[in-house]
């Protein structure tokens, strides 16, 4: 083999390396961000479980009106 086709050699191969850690760096990048989805995803379930609670503890102390559509009946009711 040629040295000018080893240097080429040598330089294809140093690009795939830098290609490779580069891959490497980003697999890393997105496992460190879909872990951090996966903790704010758990946030959001236990933000909307309480948002849900909350919402059935008011829902269960207002009065039911006999029209839903009167807004009449909803603000004189309180």
């Amino acid at each position: 083999m040629s040295s000018s086709a080893t240097i080429a050699k040598e330089r294809l191969y140093s690009q795939l390396a830098t290609n490779f850690a580069n891959i490497n760096r980003a697999l890393m990048r997105t496992a460190a961000l879909a872990e951090d989805l996966e903790e704010q995803l758990q946030a959001m379930r236990v933000f909307v479980g309480l948002d849900a609670a909350k919402f059935m503890a008011v829902s269960s102390v207002l009065p039911v009106d006999e029209d839903p559509g009167s807004v009449e009946a909803n603000t004189t009711a309180r």
